[in-house]
């Protein structure tokens, strides 16, 4: 009974499948969209927490002051110097006039008492951003050594306390969604498996008629596939819809005007790829997975 590979006949066997068993299709479609959407919510979950710790990131800047000694042209002159340093992003410079008027426009409660105090009461400083948060520390001590530095002010413990979060927040979403794989997996490999039982005779005498395992288990990768790929598009607009309410609510929230949410249109053609994927890897392999008991004849 063996035979060529023949595209058509494995679909046209895969389809008939899917509405020969309707409940189980169905049964099994709903579990992909569930677990999809679970998986889903958890990474864009992540996605935005880091997002949002990224742009805490950008705003922690140090602050390297300038020595006194130093006229403001040296000081201006020395910014090719601090840019070179390694993991610097941005630099800008504030002269000591500004720093001074700075101070007082966030005090303006005790405006006559700041008005005594002389232009040269702050330094000349800088601004400094870097590029990767985690070496903060390192770039403070590059920064330091520079010849005309008196000092450097950085916020190495919030910055350390970003990347916490960050890393556990990725790891902890991570983690759930590999669990969560391997539970679907196993899900839909049982809701597969309860259709395949009914045709448990039919596989049986395909085997002792010559049927190769191929032959027999096309058709259920066919049909596992489109289970898979219908589960992930149901999830996709599924998930839009329940994003774009959680989004709404998370905006208009009191207390929450830090939050900023991504847009799903922004990574919608990579959530309906990796939903794809995976909708028809978890299809195809619960069907392979379903389908090798009853081949051992």
């Amino acid at each position: 009974m063996s035979r060529r590979f023949d595209a058509g006949y494995y679909i046209s066997e895969g389809v008939h499948s899917i509405f020969t068993h309707g409940f189980m299709s169905f049964a099994a479609v709903c579990m992909i969209v569930a677990c999809l959407i679970i998986m889903g919510s958890f990474t864009l979950l992540a996605v935005n927490l880091d997002s949002m710790l990224g742009d805490l990131e950008s705003e922690n800047e140090m602050v390297a002051y300038i020595d006194d000694s130093l006229t403001q042209e040296q000081a201006r002159a020395l910014q090719s110097t601090l840019a070179a340093v390694d993991n610097v992003s941005q630099l800008t410079f504030v002269a000591k006039e500004a720093a001074l008027e700075d101070f007082k426009s966030k005090r303006q409660e005790i405006a006559d008492v700041l008005n005594d105090l002389p232009n040269d009461a702050f330094q000349d400083r800088y601004r400094v951003h870097v590029v990767d948060i985690e070496k903060m520390a390192q770039t403070k001590e590059a920064l330091e050594a520079v010849e005309g530095v008196s000092d450097v002010r950085a916020a190495i413990e919030i910055a350390n306390g970003f990347v916490l979060v960050r890393n556990i927040a990725t790891g902890v979403a991570l983690a759930l969604v590999g669990v969560l794989l391997v539970v679907s997996l196993f899900i839909i490999a049982n809701t597969i498996k309860l259709a395949t039982f009914y045709r448990r005779e039919e596989i049986a005498i395909m085997k002792m008629c010559g049927a190769t395992d191929g032959f027999i288990e096309w058709p259920f990768v066919v049909e596992g596939m489109i289970l898979g790929l219908t589960g992930a598009l149901i999830a996709f607009f599924a998930q839009w819809g329940l994003y774009q309410a959680v989004a709404k609510f998370a905006i208009q929230g009191n207390g929450l005007s830090l939050v900023t949410i991504i847009s799903y249109q922004s990574i919608s053609g990579t959530i309906l790829a990796v939903f794809c994927a995976v909708g028809a890897f978890i299809g195809v392999g619960g069907s392979l997975v379903a389908i090798r008991k009853f081949l051992q004849v």
